[in-house]
């Protein structure tokens, strides 16, 4: 006969039906879970046999956690992982769902009970929070509570909170553990008779290309910058894309939109946002990421080291992504990031901050590949490279993927890379055709203007811009290693450097490969280049190169107020993107 849910009362009978002897069977059987979205469709499926290990590809396994980044707050925001408390009930979004689901009696036999907890090195990047409507939801695990008892129910929903991107010393799994403890006697602990894991891989900050579709364009505007402004302006407007001035009151007279920041964004299965990445260079545009973009659902993240020194490297127009790519077989689906360091047998060379370096490695998903930059006076790699779309060769790509022609199928893009004997072999034909007279800087003054004649002429210039192709030519080649590119791959634009007196090398003129890339839109730096029967020759060299690939060119004149400071239009600009179709987690690691 069943006493109650938890007891079982056996009768025993003789052979003429007397009682002998009664018993009670308590009954002990319990079911329980700790359970996540393991198979990562955004639903907490109860007890997948894999919830305890995290694998990778498109059949992978385990649970998924953003770094709660953003900030619920308007008014004196910090991000909300700095808070331990929930402000609003919308930041229960950007953390992960965990269920604790029960089966079996009503209550757990007297001294039993059911614990969470956490190890101490996990403790520190993740919390647990508990769905009490009256305590606003209260913290269950943190960092000053590794384990705590929860309640003994059929079904308790928990939310779980990141902390902290992987990084160099955090590979970023975590593990949370459910025990049912059972009492021994009074003089001693519980001790666990069963253990429930499930494991969290913390999303990866993805950096996003210039393939991807443009959200928001970033420019400042300062009191000498109208020109670059209107272009600038006029480009996003023209295309219907949502443009955010930062006004000199905010930036104090610093320009570099650039050099300060990078959009990237992060993702699971259930919530996804950009997140700003705040370099350590702190100019005057320093309080723009975290005061104008930093909210709801728009994450912010900074590495600042604490026994490096910063210098230009740290700026981030030294750091780029490719677009997808192919190399010996291996698939990077999320491009490769790109930055610049020195020489590698350079002793006493710049490099970008280690801490930066070490966070961009630990995200995983956009292996990075180290240029060489410090040949250059600022030391950005964006004065030497960018990617383009190529949307006239995409119905090409496609057909040839269909007869299988090729393997490397991620190929519709192109890299354009400064190659200085275009230059000389296109000032040489000018002054073949007896175009010598012609102008650089045309318009601009007597201090500025020289003419094609005088630049071939100048031996010494010839000198520092073959040294420059050197630099160059070393970059070509670990591009192409790298990124697996072959020579058709590779626009070559022409461009001069001068060297400075520290020999490190500046763009002699607008340096046209530093452009913003909207779309099939192109914003160029305007070059002054010599004039033929009235139109640049510079001009009309970039815009047959780039019509050929299906793209516009709108040259942008930011000589005064960019070039003259050792900038072009891609170091006082940025530009937000739509993040990649393919979710991180379905990579073939």
């Amino acid at each position: 006969m069943v006493e109650s849910d938890s007891k079982l009362s056996v009768t025993y009978y003789g052979d003429n039906t007397e009682v002998l002897g009664k018993a009670v069977l308590h009954l002990t059987a319990i079911e329980v879970s700790l359970d996540v979205d393991a198979d990562r469709d955004g639903v907490v499926e109860k007890n997948n046999p894999h919830k305890g290990a995290w694998t990778w590809g498109p059949e992978g396994h385990g649970a998924i956690l953003l770094v709660n980044c953003d900030s619920e707050q308007f008014y004196h925001k910090t991000p909300d992982s700095d808070r331990k408390h929930i402000t609003a009930v919308s930041d229960l979004n950007d953390m992960s769902p965990m269920v604790l689901r029960t089966k079996g009696p009503a209550q757990l036999p007297p001294g039993y009970k059911l614990t969470l907890h956490i190890s101490r090195g996990d403790a520190e990047k993740v919390r647990v929070f508990f769905p009490d409507f009256v305590k606003r939801y209260p913290l269950v695990l943190d960092d000053q509570v590794l384990s705590q008892e929860v309640p003994y129910q059929e079904e308790t929903k928990l939310y779980v909170e990141g902390l902290r991107f992987p990084d160099k010393d955090f590979d970023g799994l975590l593990k949370i553990h459910l025990s049912l403890l059972e009492p021994i006697s009074e003089d001693f602990p519980e001790t666990p008779i069963y253990t429930d894991t499930v494991v969290f891989r913390v999303a990866p900050w993805i950096m996003t290309p210039n393939t991807l579709e443009p959200v928001e364009v970033f420019v400042c505007s300062t009191k000498d910058n109208y020109p670059f402004l209107k272009g600038i302006t006029g480009l996003a407007k023209k295309n219907n894309y949502k443009l955010k001035v930062c006004y000199e009151y905010k930036n104090r007279g610093d320009r570099w939109m650039q050099d300060e920041l990078e959009f990237g964004y992060i993702d699971s299965p259930h919530q996804h946002f950009p997140v700003v990445l705040d370099s350590p260079r702190d100019g005057d545009l320093k309080d723009f990421p975290y005061d104008e973009l930093l909210g709801k659902d728009f994450g912010y993240v900074t590495r600042v080291p604490e026994d490096e020194e910063v210098n230009s490297l740290d700026s981030f127009g030294n750091l780029e992504v490719s677009p997808p790519v192919t190399v010996n077989g291996k698939h990077y689906p999320l491009g490769r990031i790109i930055i610049g360091v020195a020489f590698p047998t350079s002793a006493h060379g710049r490099n970008m901050t280690k801490v930066v370096q070490d966070f961009l490695w630990a995200q995983k998903v956009q292996e990075p590949v180290a240029l060489f930059s410090d040949w250059l006076y600022v030391g950005h790699v964006d004065e030497f490279m960018t990617f383009v779309p190529a949307p006239g060769q995409r119905r090409l790509e496609m057909l040839k993927h269909f007869l299988n022609e090729i393997d490397n199928l991620s190929l519709i893009y192109h890299l354009l890379h400064t190659y200085l004997s275009v230059c000389y072999k296109l000032f040489k034909g000018l002054q073949n055709d007896g175009h010598g007279k012609a102008k650089i800087f045309d318009g601009l003054g007597p201090d500025e203007e020289i003419s094609v004649d005088e630049i071939l002429d100048n031996e010494r210039l010839k000198s520092e811009n073959d040294y420059v192709q050197n630099c160059i030519d070393w970059n070509r080649d670990v591009l192409k290693r790298e990124l697996g590119l072959d020579d058709d791959d590779i626009i070559d634009l022409p461009i001069l450097f001068k060297l400075m007196e520290d020999n490190r090398a500046v763009a002699y003129y607008p340096d046209m490969v530093n452009m913003i890339v909207l779309g099939k839109e192109l914003g160029i730096p305007k070059p002054f280049g010599p004039k033929v029967d009235g139109r640049c020759a510079l001009e009309a060299e970039m815009t047959s190169l780039m019509e050929a690939l299906g793209l516009n060119c709108t040259y942008i004149d930011n000589f005064a107020s960019y070039h003259k400071l050792l900038g072009e239009v891609h170091c006082g600009s940025n530009v937000r993107r739509k993040p990649f179709e393919l979710r991180w987690w379905n990579l073939e690691m």
